[in-house]
């Protein structure tokens, strides 16, 4: 029953991927991630919405600075004009006028608070940025990430239908020559059919995982650098928990905007209670007009004249039906959303950098322990395949060793990506993730 086997590990596999022509080309993770900064439309958006937010603030200055208004107009009558005593008389008269007038506020508190929510509004666009730009490193990372992971799944199904094709090659024969029974044909036709399976679901997924990398970077990168077999694991720093959640709270990018929007909301409503408030202008004019005559009067005569007025221009409001008084009130409620939405956005950044960092030391005791699992796993298949050419083992006991070996070289794998992708989730909760960061991963990345 036992006759001669072929063995192919998995490394036989990955190596032919590994010295392909492509390989030469790999796209590693900054790449990537440069590839998306310039090409992903959803951070391009964001970007465009940060330039039309900033412009909030020059357009709330405009309340505080001079006004200048030039304005003219030139006017041409025909008329039949009589007067007592005096026959009808056709008149034609041509007249025009021309002002410059400038309005400097001196008073106006309203416009004030207008430019401090301006303000606030604009660090507020400026943090939603920041969280988009964050937001970009970390899915440019979870996409590379995947599509690895992905990968080592197709090497790994691979491997197993290799090993089920020869395990069935084997039963054929051996039911050829009598020394196996046509159930053990079955069952190895069965085995190998469902790893074909595995493989194309494996398959599957490496190709929506592509697509998805894709989408991101607008073109496709190609062949991509994988982590090396042995590195070091990133650790935080500081390696405790209070330090990370506690900067989380107060530096995150979406508590930074939400803070930035309370100030926006408090100016808000200081900006409505200030309507009911005096303003106060100083004006100043400059102008002239002319009329070639004149139908009103018997004598007929063009007139020119030039003036300039300086004055002051104070408004008082009295009632304007509760306008008013019902925009404090939106303007408060406002700001109450916008306080509970600031406590809000704490808890969550806090959360997540709590979650993070937990996953960072789940991670690493998964892939210490996984590391574990393959060097047993190695050795047991080694073992197996000593035992099975000595006739102690049978042929399913290797195949068994070997589908914990590929099992656990996936699952390190995945522990590891997991583990590197938790580091930067991480220091995005705490409002501190940089390109600098993916630089630091990006070194641990070759053959």
């Amino acid at each position: 029953m036992r006759g001669r086997r072929t063995w192919l590990p998995l490394g036989c596999f990955v190596a032919s991927m590994v010295l392909s022509p492509a390989a030469a080309q790999a796209t590693d993770l900054l790449g990537v991630y440069r590839l998306a900064q310039a090409n992903d439309p959803t951070y391009a958006a964001a970007r465009h919405t940060l330039d039309a937010a900033l412009q909030q603030v020059p357009q709330a200055r405009a309340g505080l600075l001079p006004k200048v208004d030039l304005t003219g107009n030139y006017n041409q009558t025909d008329a039949n004009a009589s007067f007592t005593g005096i026959p009808v008389n056709s008149r034609n008269v041509d007249a025009w006028t021309w002002t410059l007038q400038l309005t400097q506020p001196l008073l106006r508190v309203s416009n004030v608070y207008a430019y401090q929510e301006a303000e606030a509004k604009a660090l507020q666009a400026r943090e939603v940025f920041e969280e988009a730009r964050q937001d970009l490193i970390l899915r440019a990372a979870q996409a590379y990430f995947d599509v690895l992971v992905a990968q080592e799944g197709v090497y790994a199904a691979q491997a197993q239908l290799d090993a089920m094709r020869e395990q069935l090659q084997q039963a054929q024969h051996g039911f050829k020559t009598g020394l196996v029974a046509v159930t053990d044909v079955y069952e190895a036709k069965a085995k190998a059919a469902r790893a074909q399976s595995q493989l194309d679901g494996a398959q599957n997924d490496l190709t929506a995982k592509r697509a998805e990398l894709d989408r991101l970077t607008g073109v496709s990168p190609g062949r991509l650098a994988p982590l090396r077999r042995i590195v070091v694991m990133p650790q935080p720093k500081p390696n405790a928990l209070e330090p990370w959640v506690a900067q989380a709270s107060e530096d995150n990018p979406a508590v930074l905007a939400q803070r930035a929007a309370l100030r926006a909301a408090s100016s808000d409503v200081g900006k409505n209670r200030a309507e009911n408030l005096p303003t106060l202008d100083l004006t100043a004019s400059y102008g002239g007009n002319y009329s070639s005559g004149s139908i009103l009067n018997p004598t007929n005569f063009s007139t020119r004249a030039d003036a300039s007025v300086v004055g002051l221009q104070l408004t008082i409001p009295v009632y304007a039906g509760g306008a008013v008084d019902s925009q404090i009130a939106q303007a408060r409620a406002n700001e109450y959303k916008a306080r509970s939405q600031l406590e809000e956005a704490r808890r969550k950044a806090a959360a997540e950098a709590k979650e993070a960092y937990l996953a960072i030391g789940t991670g690493v005791s998964q892939i210490q322990a996984l590391q574990t699992s393959v060097e047993a796993g190695r050795e047991s298949v080694k073992g197996n395949r000593i035992g099975y050419t000595l006739g102690i083992r049978i042929d399913s006991d290797v195949l068994s060793a070997e589908d914990q070996l590929y099992a656990a070289r996936r699952d390190l794998a995945k522990a590891r990506y997991d583990t590197l992708l938790q580091g930067l989730k991480l220091k995005a909760a705490a409002g501190v993730l940089g390109v600098s960061d993916l630089a630091t991963i990006n070194a641990l990345l070759g053959e």
